[in-house]
């Protein structure tokens, strides 16, 4: 995505002779401590507590990555299929393949779910995410582009700990994985080296696996961006690139062949198999990037902790830019310095970091220009791209993220083109700039309690091996608990029942485009609102005819409702839950620490 030194670019300083390993072994492990440092003081409300803790304004997302970890240790010990369940969205299933599935990582971290559950799995990939972000941009500017040490770091550690990273810790294993980008971008360099285009393209063929099980939406922004940045440096050094082509197309076909033989399977599933959707049913005008967002401090941050921040994102987990004003006015006079002093090579690459930064700060703005949380009707680029395939399916805003490593590698080559005692302006410019950006620790709160009833494998004397069991609320992404209590059971090996809906994505959006969660039942519907609003209204003949059918349909064996439900966006109402729920289907029986209805 940036940067070319090793393979297209005039070296930033003087190219020095690659100093012993045993040399920069010290550097980097004070790096790869200061980086996971960071990583535990963001996710430090997380370590409090693994078991019981969750993310405060995103615990929805947290179970859903917590079942995703314990049903593909399920699925890996009883060779079940990883990427298509049954046990959800009774009876038709959900298709993981167009979920986000994570499969590489549920497989690697499967002993420490079965050892100690996917509470802290979850925790301990996520810290690890961004501890690797800072320190794969770290060894890529070291490495690769021979950068000094100082300015390698720098770079890599805004990679790994931007506001863009730290908002997308709020839960999101898939988007924190941005230790992935460096790889891949390394290894799609490396594909013109002369005679080594069979290993280098497998390589990146696995990886290009790896990380569309992990994080395919940021792959496909990966590659939108490598393509850009390599076709704008090409047409300023076509010599170069000509002299490069023959080996990396043979190396980029050989990845693309390793790729597909890997992911036939997965990409068959994500675009013909069973409960796939094409585009989904987000907004592209609500989740596209303010313009004042990008001069804005992001919330977890010391600029946010002291009052600075501005709400201006459509939720906590989705402060894409963030940057401050402070930092872009830094990229602008680091851009300048180099420019002033670049040769021809130097200034191609430059070209191609400018051009590619500008085409995604645009694109990321969505359909319609917003300011200040208001729509202009200003009409943007992205209308023509919205209805594309793939595009369909992305959040316009998350294309921000691309410009972070773009500012990073700026912010590198800018330190080394200032040398080992850059001047005090420049050193109190990067600390204006940065300072405000440290990140603070994530919000976290306590989750409700797995109910008795399931923890102590009872559910098992009122549900059959693979029977259906119907929580009450029906589980949602804001009313978690059903696929909660799954996830014990999957991780604890009590055995397998299955859940009439739950949070993921699906078909039966408008338009034909995807959803969260199935199509309500009318019972599901009057349940949730119950629970959103504590309110029961009226049950007549009609609404119980309706629950019965509902059972019918789901083939449900038992009805549970616990006495604390989790509301992951608003507080749930129990109390009134069970007059709803006692009013549809009679008097329920009392068993352990949960009320439950016999279908």
């Amino acid at each position: 995505m940036v940067g070319l030194r090793a393979v297209t670019m005039t070296e930033p300083v003087a190219a020095p002779a690659d100093p012993p390993a045993t040399s920069r072994r010290r550097p980097d492990l004070l790096v790869a401590a200061l980086a996971l440092g960071l990583a535990v003081l963001v996710t430090a409300g997380l370590w409090a507590d693994p078991d019981h803790r969750t993310i405060k304004v995103n615990s929805s997302d947290q179970a859903l990555f917590e079942w995703l970890l314990a049903y593909g240790a399920h699925a890996l010990t009883h060779a079940e299929n990883p990427l298509f369940t049954h046990l959800m969205n009774v009876p038709d299933g959900v298709n993981l393949a167009v979920n986000t599935s994570i499969t590489v990582y549920a497989v690697l971290f499967a002993p420490l779910t079965l050892l100690a559950g996917p509470q802290w799995s979850f925790v301990v990939i996520l810290t690890l995410n961004l501890a690797a972000t800072a320190f794969a941009w770290y060894l890529l500017l070291s490495r690769a582009f021979r950068l000094p040490v100082l300015a390698s770091v720098v770079g890599g550690l805004f990679c790994g700990f931007a506001p863009g990273m730290v908002s997308h810790a709020n839960a999101h294993l898939n988007w924190t994985a941005g230790w992935l980008v460096p790889l891949v971008v390394w290894r799609l360099f490396a594909l013109r080296e002369p005679g080594r285009w069979h290993r280098n393209g497998l390589i990146l063929g696995v990886l290009v696996a790896i990380a569309f099980s992990i994080a395919a939406e940021g792959l496909f922004f990966t590659a939108l961006a490598s393509a850009l940045f390599l076709g704008v440096w090409t047409i300023s050094q076509k010599g170069e690139a000509r002299a490069a082509l023959p080996d990396f197309v043979r190396g980029l076909a050989v990845t693309a062949g390793t790729a597909l033989v890997l992911l036939s399977y997965p990409l068959w599933l994500h675009f013909f198999g069973p409960q796939r959707f094409h585009g989904t049913g987000f907004d592209p005008k609500v989740h596209n990037e303010d313009l004042a967002a990008f001069a804005a401090f992001p919330e977890r941050s010391l600029a946010g902790a002291a009052g600075l921040d501005t709400g201006l994102a459509p939720n906590p987990t989705e402060e894409n830019s963030f940057f401050g004003l402070p930092l872009l006015l830094l990229a602008i006079a680091c851009f300048v310095l180099l420019w002033r002093h670049a040769d021809a090579g130097r200034r191609a690459m430059l070209r191609a970091l400018a051009v590619t930064a500008g085409v995604f700060f645009v694109l990321s703005l969505g359909p319609e220009l917003k300011v200040d949380e208001r729509l202009t009707g200003v009409p943007l680029p992205y209308v023509a791209l919205g209805g594309l395939p793939i595009f369909n399916a992305a959040l316009p805003a998350r294309l921000a993220l691309v410009v972070i490593p773009l500012i990073g590698v700026l912010l590198a080559y800018a330190l080394a083109a200032l040398g080992p005692r850059p001047a005090p302006a420049w050193l109190g410019a990067f600390a204006v700039a940065l300072l405000p950006l440290v990140p603070v620790p994530l919000h976290t709160s306590v989750y409700e309690p797995v109910p008795r009833f399931i923890t102590s494998g009872t559910w098992r004397e009122y549900v059959s091996d693979g029977g259906v069991l119907a929580p009450v609320p029906p589980t949602s992404d804001v009313l978690p608990d059903g696929q909660r209590w799954q996830t014990y059971a999957l991780a604890h090996r009590q055995g397998e029942f299955r859940i009439p809906a739950g949070f993921f994505l699906g078909p039966g959006g408008p338009d034909g485009k995807g959803r969260i969660g199935p199509v309500p039942r009318p019972s599901a519907d009057l349940l949730f609102e119950v629970a959103r609003t504590g309110v029961v209204p009226p049950i007549t003949e009609a609404d119980r005819a309706a629950a019965r059918e509902d059972l019918r349909y789901w083939g449900a064996e038992a009805v549970v409702l616990a006495d604390r439900v989790h509301g992951a966006k608003f507080p749930a109402h129990p109390e009134a839950l069970l007059r709803a729920t006692t009013e549809l289907l009679g008097p329920p029986e009392r068993v352990d620490d949960v009320w439950l209805w016999r279908a």
